[in-house]
């Protein structure tokens, strides 16, 4: 993480969110793109982007403004209004690769023979040494130091030898590993693409005769968009006023190697998004009704870490009879870029986002829910902090499996050693963070948490990765 962030009291960070939107009337899309990035905010604090161009004025002109810093922070009245174009992209992010700087910040926008490409991409390719180093010995040369200029080099020198544009994003897909879900602005057409395995989620829609892509489907929700459908794993879907919607999909996989990202529905996506046909709120329910039933504990409330404990707690709650409570106070207007208070200190970065409600949880018996325990150190201090509070007891429930692996495929899960699981059983950790008890969800509770038919994948739990890992942590590697 970079040293400027403060040291969040979650300790997990997803790499991005994308929106797109092409406009069929001629209107202007930045506005739209605006709110949809605000309700993506979740996925990606460090910077925003967006790239718009206007289909009727000369090709390949793109007007882009990107900046550190939250969606409402970064923008005005005054750049969107600068922003005229009825096609664009716009990117949030949460740096997992490339160091967190105004240079790595998206939409990328390339220049080329063939005119212009604005790209924004959520996910991490695995090959991306190999293929930036393949392109910088023919001649690339690389402004930022994230693998999704990468895909963009790979898509523009495809496009030198293929009909269409999304026939060289099918090529470039060919050539990359990992996971990706991209939204592409060509001149006259936007361009969604999802890897073969489903890491990451994309989706479609429509509000009068604009078409949107997303991240989630709660941005659809946010501009008054309709939800129309998932683009599948491997596929490639082309809209533009000619043909509407179409699609490619050569590149798809059959549905027993799809592998998506477990931590959408654990933590990453908003409760309030469906991804691929799974509410996200169901899903957190079923978590806490299935560790209520596999680890019991008798207690007197149950109370959720705010946000993303907050619903599996609910389903604790409602599996095991016992009242579902607030034990905290989130400070809702303190981004991930505050101060971090120094060491000489007392102020914790924790104490500074949350709180505990003294008269809601003394002298009672608390289950606390957390989506995951990463490094173990914010879990002890939050223990604690009901403790101080007056809780007479405080127990303990994960609504995942323990990580005992890193992720190379857009979460910073960090290295085996920084885990605490790694080389400990849960007796260990439990004394560690200071809880009375502890328990996680159990490795074969996920496919029933996400409908029992859904492909995932739980490589940071098992070791055992839809796609061959590096041999090396990759992360940050073209900074070295």
């Amino acid at each position: 993480m970079s040293e400027n962030r403060c040291e969040s009291y979650k300790h997990l960070g997803e790499e991005c969110g994308v929106f797109g939107m092409y406009d069929f009337d001629g209107g202007n899309v930045a506005e739209s793109i605006y709110y949809g990035l605000v309700s993506l905010q979740h996925r990606g604090q460090e910077s925003c982007g967006i790239a718009v161009s206007d289909t009727a004025g000369p090709k390949g002109k793109v007007i882009s403004y990107k900046d550190m810093g939250l969606v409402n922070e970064a923008f005005t009245p005054e750049h969107l209004d600068n922003l005229v174009g009825d096609i664009g992209v716009g990117h949030v992010r949460y740096s997992t690769a490339g160091s967190s700087t105004r240079e790595n910040a998206q939409p990328l926008v390339l220049n080329y023979v063939k005119g212009t490409l604005g790209l924004a991409h959520n996910g991490n390719l695995v090959n991306a040494p190999e293929l930036r180093n393949e392109l910088a010995y023919t001649g690339a040369i690389f402004q930022t130091t994230i693998d999704s200029e990468v895909i963009a080099y790979l898509i523009a020198r495809e496009r030198l030898v293929t009909n269409s544009v999304e026939e060289a994003v099918g090529k470039a897909m060919q050539k990359i590993r990992g996971a990706y879900s991209l939204v592409i602005m060509s001149p006259r057409k936007l361009i969604g693409a999802r890897d073969p395995y489903g890491f990451k989620p994309l989706v479609i829609g429509r509000r009068e005769n604009c078409y949107i892509l997303a991240s989630e489907t709660c941005a659809l929700d946010t501009i008054g968009a309709t939800f129309i459908r998932d683009v599948e794993p491997g596929e490639i879907v082309t809209i533009s006023p000619e043909y509407g919607i179409r699609s490619d999909k050569s590149m798809c996989l059959p549905k027993e190697q799809h592998a998506r990202c477990i931590f959408e529905y654990i933590y990453f996506s908003r409760p309030d998004s469906m991804i691929d046909g799974i509410s996200v709120y169901d899903a957190r329910i079923a978590a806490g009704r299935f560790l209520a039933k596999d680890s019991p504990v008798d207690a007197d409330m149950v109370v959720g870490v705010p946000e993303s404990g907050n619903v599996a707690a609910l389903g604790y709650a409602l599996e095991s009879g016992i009242p579902y409570g607030q034990a905290f106070v989130k400070n809702s207007y303190i981004g991930r870029t505050f101060i971090k208070p120094r060491q000489k200190n007392r102020e914790s970065s924790v104490q500074v986002k949350l709180n505990a409600l003294k008269s809601a949880v003394a002298g009672k018996r608390i289950i606390m829910i957390d989506d995951s325990i990463v490094r173990g150190t914010t879990s002890d201090r939050i223990v604690r902090m009901l403790r101080d509070a007056g809780a007479k007891e405080v127990h303990m429930r994960v609504s995942s499996p323990p990580f005992l692996w890193p992720c190379y495929f857009g979460t910073d899960v960090p290295a085996k050693d920084q885990l605490i699981a790694y080389n400990r059983n849960v007796d260990d950790i439990c004394k560690i963070i200071g809880a009375d008890s502890l328990a996680y969800l159990g490795i074969e509770r996920l496919e029933e948490m996400v409908g029992g038919n859904l492909g995932i994948c739980k490589g940071c739990f098992t070791g055992k990765y839809p796609v061959d890992p590096p041999t090396g942590d990759i992360r940050g590697e073209f900074e070295r």
